[in-house]
């Protein structure tokens, strides 16, 4: 454990129920609303890897300790990603609510106790995506765009899940897409987005390839 986290690991007491306890946890540090949301996406991450072929346990988890360093202020996590030794980019800087995804890596290694070096991936992934990404990855940056965490419907909602239809990637793509087209507006452009926007339509276009194939058999 990094020793940012003693004194926190100290009054922190598992029960041995993840959700439970991420819920508690959260709630204890006065983001009740993180809470219920990260717990949406632990079930929507579970029903894709259910879906698409993945681990649901392993969604699950994710989904659960995505957004588990919502406890610290986004004018702090500059701050506190250095003291945990984590890189911050200059786009990070300009935005620190978005080095949330890798403080929330910390947070579920050292305070939850996740080991699974897949699991933690995706947490650290869950905002922007990479390149290249996983299935885990992918279906837990869907599932949190799917269980959007404002008031009202996602306005790329629609078009995602219909692109699902198609594939995982297809959906992962919709959302990026819909960043895109408004680039210009976003306060910044994280590099991992820009290089997960490269490298999907290379992906599925190699499922495309490969799916005739495995249908011919």
């Amino acid at each position: 454990m990094h020793p940012f986290f003693e004194t926190e690991a100290r009054t922190f007491q598992h029960s041995g129920d993840t959700a439970a306890d991420v819920r508690r946890f959260l709630e204890s540090h006065g983001c009740p609303k993180t809470a219920e949301h990260s717990i949406r996406v632990g079930a929507e991450a579970r029903s894709l890897a259910m879906r698409f072929g993945a681990d649901p346990d392993a969604a699950e988890t994710a989904g659960w300790l995505h957004d588990s360093s919502a406890i610290y202020p986004s004018a702090e996590r500059a701050v506190v990603a250095r003291k945990l030794g984590i890189e911050v980019l200059p786009e990070e800087e300009a935005f620190p609510m978005i080095i949330h995804q890798k403080l929330s890596v910390a947070v579920a290694r050292d305070l939850f106790g996740i080991t699974r070096q897949d699991v933690l991936d995706a947490i650290g992934c869950h905002t922007t995506l990479r390149a290249p990404s996983t299935l885990l990855d992918r279906i837990v940056f869907v599932a949190d765009k799917i269980s959007w965490d404002q008031a009202g419907t996602p306005p790329y909602l629609a078009e995602l899940n219909a692109q699902l239809e198609k594939s995982l990637e297809h959906g992962a793509m919709a959302y990026i897409g819909y960043l895109w087209s408004q680039k210009a507006k976003l306060k910044v452009v994280h590099p991992w987005l820009a290089d997960a926007y490269r490298d999907l339509p290379a992906v599925i276009a190699r499922q495309e390839v490969t799916l005739p194939l495995r249908n011919s058999r």
